[in-house]
């Protein structure tokens, strides 16, 4: 009968693949400054690891009976295990993503996490090409990547901020303002005003195309006599 146990030298091996593959993308999300990590990668990857291990080789007893029963009643699937660590990384994936507004955070994040689980399922199982090749890729992808993906997005995304415009004297010139940002085809989608002892203030929400420098249109805004203060929060960029 084939044997359904390996070594625990081979053991150790898959784990510490595990640990150095699941690391090194852990190490570029560290460097990102984001809470799952160096550590979180490398303990997500190894229990990924080990419940294939435990799927495949924990249970030898049970396969013999199952091998030996030769079909009468006694069925086994040493996937099965393995398989349901899928759904719980979703779980924890979930957890990654943040939503403030309109922007959403961590969901390169979560899906790190999600590959760094499928790396240390294929570790354990002991598939080390597909674990190395895949961990390739991913580097590429998080680093070398993130410059194409700056270079060509910022040309092609459209951005939401709010101007908020501070006036010296009640008698405010918001049109003049409203003037400068519709000559450069960025969108006022909403106005909110308020005026008190003498001054105005007004916050507008701005749809800001690709290609049009916010910049350029805060220092000409500023330039106006009656401009106290100006500035633009909250700039995100969405698809």
């Amino acid at each position: 009968m084939e044997d359904l146990t390996i070594s625990y030298a081979e053991v150790v091996a898959r784990l510490l693949a595990t640990v150095v593959l699941c690391g090194l993308i852990g190490l570029e999300r560290e460097t990102r400054d984001q809470a799952a990590g160096f550590r979180t990668h490398i303990l997500l990857g190894l229990g990924a690891a080990l419940f294939t291990l435990v799927s495949a080789y924990g249970f030898a007893e049970f396969t013999r009976a199952a091998l030996e029963s030769e079909g009468r009643g006694v069925q086994f699937d040493p996937t099965r295990i393995a398989a349901q660590v899928v759904t719980g990384v979703g779980f924890l994936g979930a957890g990654a993503i943040l939503r403030r507004g309109l922007d959403v955070r961590g969901l390169t994040t979560a899906a790190s996490l999600w590959a760094a689980a499928a790396i240390g399922l294929a570790s354990g199982a002991g598939y080390y090409f597909g674990a190395v090749a895949t961990t390739a890729v991913v580097l590429v992808a998080l680093y070398l990547l993130r410059g194409v993906r700056v270079y060509v997005v910022s040309r092609f995304r459209t951005a939401f901020g709010v101007l908020s415009i501070q006036f010296t004297d009640a008698g405010a010139e918001i049109s003049r303002v409203v003037e400068i940002i519709e000559s450069r085809d960025v969108r006022i989608r909403n106005t909110d005003a308020e005026i008190e002892a003498g001054q105005a203030s007004y916050e507008l929400q701005l749809r800001i195309p690709p290609g049009r420098s916010v910049q350029d249109i805060l220092g000409e805004i500023s330039a106006l006599p009656s401009v106290r203060r100006v500035g633009i929060t909250g700039l995100q960029e969405v698809e």
